[in-house]
């Protein structure tokens, strides 16, 4: 079965459209003072609202009706921008006093979904499937971590998070999240000897580097492969570059997952 990505995008484009939040409300409004049922609107909406537009009606009653319309048309064509800002707007700062004037047909549409959630909605579904083709690209780079004996847990989920976090564009995030999984894989593999060591070395707070460093000074005393410490160091490297000098690229991130497989195979070889 072949799934069509670019196929879904344009059934969810066409659902967006027709489901905007408010373009049925807005267009209701229009056609029922077209056909001369505004009355039947003081139902449907509180009573100041009611005689506000009631009172814009009478003013210009052709302009009113052309007015609504327009504002249902403006809501679907500009549903999908508005649903990305929706969604923008709670993963970037939002400087006060800085924002433009807000167009009504958002104001209304944002205070229609208050409750539906339509537009966050549709902002992650457009947003996931962007991501589908690039994941499964970046999923070719890589083959199974097999490994001889089991870790723990914990470092089984650093690990599935670091890959995630890889396969959706997360690159930075990917290679701090590897360096936790190393770290909470030599913790399992250390004799207790050298653990009580390291947590009085470093007060309970031994970062990667600090576990690396001891595992290169005792090699034979924790029987971990010597190639061990090389291939890690460069996860290391990887991480403190994303925690402390910035982005990373794809390429940085793929190798530091890949180093990081790596180094858990040999971590793990016994």
């Amino acid at each position: 079965m072949t799934i069509d990505v670019g196929r879904l995008e344009d059934q969810l484009l066409q659902m967006s459209a027709e489901g905007a939040p408010g373009r049925e409300f807005c267009e209701a409004i229009s056609e029922l003072a077209r056909t001369g049922r505004f009355a039947q609107l003081r139902d449907v909406l509180p009573g100041i609202v009611y005689d506000e537009l009631w009172a814009r009606y009478q003013q210009a009653p052709a302009a009113f009706v052309a007015g609504w319309r327009m504002l249902a048309q403006e809501m679907r064509q500009g549903f999908v921008q508005h649903a990305r800002q929706r969604l923008t707007s709670l993963t970037k700062l939002q400087y006060a006093g800085y924002e433009g004037p807000t167009p009504a047909w958002q104001e209304i549409q944002r205070a229609l979904d208050g409750q539906q959630n339509d537009l966050l909605r549709a902002a992650f579904a457009m947003e996931l499937l962007e991501v589908v083709e690039p994941a499964v690209l970046r999923a070719t780079h890589l083959r199974e971590c097999v490994v001889a004996s089991p870790s723990s847990e914990e470092a089984d989920r650093y690990l599935d998070e670091a890959t995630r976090c890889y396969f959706f564009g997360l690159f930075t995030a990917c290679a701090v999240m590897c360096r936790s999984v190393l770290e909470e894989a030599i913790k399992q593999k250390l004799p207790p000897t050298l653990i009580r060591l390291i947590r009085t070395r470093y007060r309970n707070t031994a970062t990667l580097g600090n576990l690396l460093h001891e595992v290169n000074n005792n090699l034979q005393l924790t029987g971990i492969d010597a190639d061990f410490p090389r291939v890690a160091n460069q996860v290391n490297d990887a991480g403190k570059k994303a925690v402390h000098q910035g982005l990373l690229s794809e390429d940085e991130a793929r190798v530091c997952l890949q180093n990081a497989r790596q180094a858990l195979q040999l971590l793990l070889r016994q």
